[in-house]
């Protein structure tokens, strides 16, 4: 056996996370960039005591919310194209499972993260400890179990030399490209404080590089021949292109083949959206340029997009009764979703093999011509939509607006989450670099934002980050803007105060449903709350104004440019008006019988709507 070092568990983990490294553009640096932390009695003796001995090399992040600290987590590694990642640690209880709606997030927008939260005593002497969660029928559950349906990999250690294997399972899922997500090793507390002889050689540095599987062959052939046999073809691009670091490969495709592009809400940044062949985003929130084209096309290349029913109009987009599809994925579980061809493979890995395979190919003039015209159509209604106003309330593509020529360019990053504003910023917001947009809408989580905002400028602090929020989602979490301040972290976050959740108020209206329960007004109330915004921002060391035109809020972000810190700016919004053009149905169901008759006009639409979905 070789040399040992005698740590207690949680010192093992703190060790082997520090020398965890990566290459990032040629330089090696270390892959976790740091650990989100809020201590209770479930880890503040052990993982705690940990972090403190490895502060110097490892730095410890402390939060306001468990959910905030995690979300930040998350922005973090996305907007590292999940290059580099952080790890978030908790209390039992409560704290961990306030992680766990972030560990949803995580999940579903395949992003890594690593959970340690505390649990309880494996020895079970002090059973039942404080906060801990009782099973009648099984001694084994904690609270932690509810990590199990968010997590790629889940461990509970109960004993300190089960660490070595757990350790190394986690590094390969949050580093592999296919299964990678949030992983969560749930550390029990008095095993936390444990020690054991571990192996020096679990401590040695090792470097994680990228894994870029190459197409197989048949399936890169049989891909060439559709492409070639195609005279409509589109690529969707998907958030799968920008995590393999595929965009001059995108773009370069695209140029040689003569093949529009369209993008998902994740993929949205993959092609500088002035290229001609770029036409925006696709489907519900759709550019009318963008839907035109994929309504018509006979081929949709889908490149890093898990196809879901945002991007799809719930499958009613694509119209053509010849069309085929090619599923160009990392993941088989995706590349042959609605009987496509798959092509398993690595973005960038697999665009270079299918450009050269179609060396000398190019896609029928026509089709270029009508992306054209149809990108001219579109520039025209979204430059109207975003025009600047003098309305007393205006609308969330005014306001886009705004910041856009203010703040827009690609040294900035606006971020944003859940609400209408995903839709408006999908159609609207020009992006022109990488990771210029970052839209956490897989799991359409309310309260990412500020969290999230925080996390995208501490993986590019040399950016500005502007955070698009709702005064809905700005209610659910904020408590991370004060930790912008703390950690001298400057965002410019824009609250669009519509006084409600305004989106969903549209929805329930444009499903027949009458006006209940969404905007304030509209809801149980002996009195309606007045939120002073402003007031509350700055109570956490913002510097924040409430503006009353779009004019004011032109001149309030140029100044703000001086600031030294967190800058808020507060604005009342139409919670009726939406853009119009481009968009696409969406299936929300409606009911089949009601006494309303708005109610059964709507399901007369939705079944019409239905009719021309591809099921399967």
């Amino acid at each position: 056996m070789g040399k040992t070092i005698r740590l207690t568990m949680a010192q093992a983990v703190a060790h082997f996370l520090k020398v965890q490294m990566t290459i990032v553009d040629g330089k090696k640096v270390p892959i976790f960039g740091g650990v989100w932390a809020i201590f209770g009695h479930g880890n503040v003796a052990g993982i705690g005591e940990a972090l403190y001995q490895v502060r110097g090399e490892l730095t410890t992040y402390r939060a306001h919310n468990e959910q905030g600290m995690a979300h930040a987590a998350i922005a973090y590694a996305k907007a590292n194209f999940r290059t580099r990642f952080m790890a978030c640690t908790s209390s039992i209880g409560p704290g961990a499972l306030n992680m766990v709606t972030a560990a949803g997030v995580a999940h579903v927008n395949r992003i890594p993260v690593l959970f340690l939260p505390g649990d309880v005593f494996a020895n079970r002497a002090p059973d039942p400890v404080l906060q801990q969660i009782e099973d009648f029928g099984d001694g084994t559950v904690s609270a932690n179990d509810a990590f199990r349906s968010v997590s790629r990999y889940f461990d509970r250690i109960t004993r300190p030399e089960q660490i070595i294997t757990a350790l190394k399972r986690a590094m390969q899922v949050l580093t592999d490209p296919l299964d990678c997500g949030p992983v969560t090793l749930s550390l029990c507390q008095d095993v936390q404080a444990e020690a054991y002889d571990y192996p020096e050689s679990l401590f040695d540095e090792k470097v994680w590089t990228t894994r870029r599987p190459q197409p197989d062959a048949d399936e890169l052939a049989n891909a060439i021949a559709l492409i070639k046999a195609s005279q409509k073809p589109v690529i969707v691009a998907g958030g799968g292109v920008l995590y393999s670091q595929a965009t001059k490969e995108l773009a370069a495709f695209a140029e040689a083949h003569g093949v529009p592009v369209v993008v998902t809400q994740a993929g949205k940044s993959a092609i500088n959206e002035t290229h001609p062949l770029a036409l925006g985003s696709v489907g519900v929130t759709g550019t009318s340029a963008a839907n035109a084209i994929a309504e018509e096309t006979d081929l949709v290349i889908a490149v890093g997009t898990r196809c879901q029913d945002f991007t799809t109009g719930s499958w009613a987009l694509f119209k053509n009764d010849s069309l085929k599809m090619i599923g160009l994925n990392i993941a088989a579980y995706d590349a042959v979703k609605h009987d496509s061809h798959p092509l398993v493979t690595d973005a960038r890995e697999g665009l270079k093999a299918l450009s050269a395979g179609l060396s000398g190919w190019k896609a029928p003039a026509a089709l270029a011509e009508k992306a054209t015209a149809e990108k001219k159509v579109w520039m025209e209604a979204a430059a109207k939509a975003m025009a600047t106003t003098n309305a007393a309330l205006p609308s969330d593509a005014q306001v886009i607006g705004a910041v856009a020529r203010t703040l827009g360019g690609e040294n900035t990053t606006v971020l944003c989450a859940a609400g209408g504003l995903p839709g408006e910023l999908h159609k609207l917001w020009p992006a022109t670099a990488p990771g210029s947009y970052h839209m956490e809408y897989g799991f359409s989580c309310m309260g990412y934002e500020i969290a999230g905002g925080l996390g995208a400028k501490m993986a590019h602090p040399e950016r500005d980050v502007v955070v698009m929020v709702g005064d809905g989602s700005y209610m659910m979490m904020n408590s991370e803007l004060a930790t912008s301040v703390m950690l001298g972290l400057k965002l410019n976050i824009v609250v669009l105060d519509n006084r409600g959740y305004g989106c969903i108020n549209r929805l329930q209206m444009g499903t027949g449903g009458a006006n209940f329960n969404n905007l304030l007004k509209d809801s149980y109330h002996e009195v309606m709350p007045e939120i002073d915004f402003r007031a509350h921002a700055e109570s956490m060391g913002a510097i924040a104004v409430k503006v009353a035109s779009i004019a004011e809020l032109e001149q309030a972000i140029a100044d703000s440019k001086k600031n030294d810190r967190t800058s808020v700016f507060v604005i009342d919004t139409d919670p009726l008006v939406t853009t119009e053009a481009g968009g696409h149905w969406w299936d929300v169901a409606v009911p089949e019988v009601s006494p309303r008759e708005e109610v059964n006009e709507a399901r007369k639409g939705y079944v019409e709507a239905r009719a021309a979905q591809r099921i399967g």
